[in-house]
């Protein structure tokens, strides 16, 4: 039997652990995972910083020479160690041919991002066609609404949930006054219960069955940033088209994180950036996708000369020859240098696939739980001992591989100690760590790293 396969992530743990008789909190049970895992290649494919190049590290608590425990993926992804030389490709084409660049070389500027849309599909399960590379996530987001937020005076809300991303929030209120309409009468926000930290999947359901008749467009995220909660997609769509909504998702949090299956579930519309888990770089190249099914049902409501067709687009006849679907809305040449490192990171993907990340993902973030509610939860005996809780759901298929931490102790004290021994993490206001173990270059070690390191940080912070 698999070892690896034999059940929840306590009890592959605790198997492990038996099978290798030690205790499951063990480095040894680390070891084993990382020595067992056929994804552990993938690491080598990126560039760690080390402790000593972080300039928050205080070398007189920790070792400089090893790497940083690195998990802010869900901030800003590693760099492939692929970016530097496709960057010089294309500076050096630049330099020796010139404007030839457009139409020459490995990546034709005029159409560059087009040769990445095959492996971009695949990473959030959808077709080729259905997906283009363009933009920054908000711009995308808002020519998407452009499209499909057409309120009439009966049905003009926007549902989405109460501590979204602010970008997503200012596009959504910017977009309702847009068309004529009040924020406040017209943004609907789906809550948490009372004591609650998370959403449940019953509760935006029937705040859609409920409300279903005056939405115009159901818009939450894939993950939620704050919490880490992974909504479950699937249900949603079909609940908000049941009513008559579309239904659109920002997967920021869950493209490269979550198995998703857009093109499957139906999603009307979708965006994305590519930096955090998709590894792009600051900034870098945004995504977009449109269901198949609206080709001929929803046309953009901005035109730009790149989402004509691409045959006929150097006619100049002024002319629109719109491309379908998604592409259509394209409004301008994408900058090549952030083509670059997108690729990069998504010939790494197509080394695996999401199913097989996602299997890992589940085990790296379960073994994390588990260790931090062995050592740091809230125990009666001791009401002292600093604790941890961790408010990101605890079943795997409502969570990423992010866990949003809280803790008894000050957040930005805990978070300051560990930045001194070497942790590269966030602290998101006002009162949550969040900590992601990426499947794609994390291991199980710099788990069980992580949280010795968290020991000496809260045993400093409580001392404070």
């Amino acid at each position: 039997m698999d070892l690896l396969d034999a059940g929840s992530p306590r009890e592959v743990i605790e198997k492990v652990a038996k099978h290798l008789d030690c205790s499951p909190t063990s480095r040894e049970v680390a070891e084993y995972f990382d020595k067992n895992d056929k994804l552990r290649h993938l690491r080598q494919e990126f560039l760690f910083p080390k402790v000593a190049q972080l300039p928050t590290s205080d070398l007189s608590l920790v070792g400089g020479s090893e790497d940083c425990i690195y998990f802010v993926g869900n901030s800003l992804g590693l760099q492939p160690k692929n970016v530097k030389k496709y960057i010089d490709e294309e500076l050096k084409k630049w330099a020796t041919i010139g404007a030839h660049g457009h139409v020459m070389g490995s990546r034709p500027w005029a159409w560059a991002e087009n040769d990445l849309e095959d492996l971009m599909a695949k990473v959030v399960g959808a077709k080729p066609e259905e997906v283009a590379l363009m933009n920054g996530l908000t711009v995308n987001l808002h020519l998407l609404l452009l499209a499909f937020y057409q309120p009439i005076a009966t049905r003009h809300k926007i549902l989405l949930e109460d501590k979204a991303f602010p970008s997503d929030h200012y596009a959504v209120e910017s977009q309702i006054r847009l068309r004529g309409f009040d924020p406040s009468t017209s943004m609907l926000f789906v809550k948490p219960r009372p004591g609650e930290d998370t959403l449940r999947t019953e509760d935006i359901v029937s705040t859609i069955e409920r409300e279903g008749h005056s939405i115009a467009v159901v818009m939450l995220s894939g993950v939620q940033y704050y919490t880490g909660q992974l909504f479950n997609m699937e249900v949603i769509t079909k609940a908000g088209q049941n009513q008559g909504c579309y239904v659109g998702f920002d997967c920021a949090h869950a493209v490269g994180n979550a198995d998703l299956r857009l093109h499957d579930w139906g999603v009307d519309f979708a965006c994305w950036c590519t930096y955090k888990y998709v590894n792009s770089g600051a900034g870098g190249l945004a995504g977009a996708f449109i269901h198949e099914k609206h080709v001929d049902r929803v046309k953009p409501a901005l035109l730009g000369w790149w989402g004509h067709n691409l045959k006929t687009r150097f006619q100049m006849t002024n002319e629109m020859d719109l491309q379908p679907g998604v592409n259509g809305y394209r409004l301008s040449n994408q900058p090549v240098l952030l083509v670059c490192p997108l690729q990069a990171s998504l010939e790494i993907f197509n080394q695996t696939t999401m199913k097989d990340l996602r299997k890992k993902s589940i085990l790296l973030t379960g073994y994390l739980e588990y260790l931090l509610k062995h050592y740091y939860s809230k125990k009666a005996s001791d009401p002292h001992k600093p604790c941890v809780h961790i408010i990101t759901p605890s079943n795997p298929a409502e969570r990423g591989c992010q866990l949003s931490l809280s803790f008894s102790l000050p957040i930005r004290a805990v978070f300051k100690e560990l930045e001194k021994r070497g942790v590269a993490c966030d602290m998101r206001e006002p009162n949550v760590l969040r900590v992601a173990p990426v499947p794609l270059y994390n291991s199980f070690s710099d788990v069980h790293r992580f949280i010795t390191v968290l020991g000496s940080a809260l045993a400093a912070s409580n001392k404070d």
